[in-house]
């Protein structure tokens, strides 16, 4: 295989936790994606939405009940002997013998892996060279993740798989570990990360997807999914301007105008626009606004965000295929 070519191909998967039936739980429902060789690719959702279920499966953890996942090639679950050594996994929780050091917990797991890089190296990666002599009990939250990261890096992978990776990192630890991915990412390595910070999401994925209730949602580039959803104008109006005033919305390039019930205790009324052209909504408003030697206080003109379309994602899909809030439970409790 050569550059460009799917280091990750999943097809229909589907993942279910107990008997068929109601007694059962659906949690991965027909998902299909691809990665490409060398990419960083996210997969988002909802709590409960099947990311770790999904990444389970890729990483050969479990057999898919339906469906067919292909990591370089290879079945993860029933070629796991070829595909283990070419993969790295930081999962959500590392488990780490508490009484040994950080040193001797990366040299306990090299002994395990083939063709280890050396421990010190691995724990200079991960910015716990300084404190390779601590014990794993005293070491900070944030500073098992970075343990978790240095063990997953040992066996130089080819696809490296990251559970919410900077969970309990401090501003800079994140930063810090962001840059250590888009390099081990500009290097040639695979990339599959999974997170709740949308911020992390959009600084480093090449490609995301979002999932909800087991299903696949939405995918593509970041301002691909971003474009999906509107922008927004927001501005004040004097208290002696009434949004009747405005032009149409037609008018002003806009999809709608929001209102709010009430003015504020100044009188005044704040006025929201959505728009698919910002700039010319914008410069609509401005004309109108100088036209009328009107001030209009709060101006904000802002673009759609990642967080956005994932809200809408979120709360426009709950309640679908009848399921009940509970199920979602089950997939935590299953793992």
């Amino acid at each position: 295989m050569h550059v460009g070519d799917n280091a990750i191909k999943v097809n229909e998967l589907r993942r279910r936790y107990g008997p068929a039936g109601a007694q059962g739980f659906d949690a991965v429902r027909g998902v299909s994606f691809e990665v490409a060789r060398g990419e960083l690719f996210a997969l988002l959702g909802t709590n409960g939405a099947g990311k770790t279920s999904t990444v389970e499966l890729l990483e050969g953890l479990a057999a898919p009940t339906g469906g067919a996942v292909r990591v370089l090639g290879h079945d993860p679950y029933r070629e796991r002997a070829l595909v283990r050594p070419r993969i790295g996994v930081m999962l959500q929780e590392g488990g780490f013998p508490s009484e040994l050091t950080a040193v001797e917990t990366v040299r306990m797991w090299a002994g395990c892996t083939s063709g280890a890089r050396p421990v010190d190296e691995a724990l200079e990666l991960v910015g716990l060279a300084r404190r390779r002599a601590v014990r794993v009990k005293m070491l900070s939250g944030g500073e098992r993740r970075r343990l978790d990261l240095a063990l997953a890096l040992l066996g130089h992978p080819e696809v490296l798989f990251l559970d919410e990776p900077t969970t309990g990192l401090d501003a800079e630890g994140r930063r810090d570990t962001w840059e250590l991915v888009r390099t081990l990412r500009d290097q040639g390595t695979t990339v599959l990360l999974t997170t709740h910070y949308l911020e992390e999401a959009e600084a480093l994925a090449d490609r995301l997807a979002i999932m909800h209730r087991g299903r696949i949602a939405t995918s593509g580039r970041v301002a691909e999914i971003v474009a999906e959803r509107p922008s927004r104008l927001t501005l004040t109006l004097p208290t002696d301007v009434h949004p009747g005033d405005l032009p149409p919305v037609e008018l002003l390039a806009a999809d709608a105008m929001e209102l709010p019930g009430m003015p504020d205790a100044a009188g005044r009324t704040t006025v929201r626009l959505s728009t698919r052209d910002l700039q010319r909504t914008a410069t609509e408003v401005l004309l109108w606004a100088r036209d009328r030697r009107i001030g209009l206080a709060g101006l904000d003109a802002r673009s759609a965000s990642l967080e956005e379309a994932f809200l809408h994602i979120a709360r426009g899909l709950d309640g679908e295929d009848g399921d009940v809030p509970e199920e979602q439970t089950m997939e935590g409790a299953a793992r």
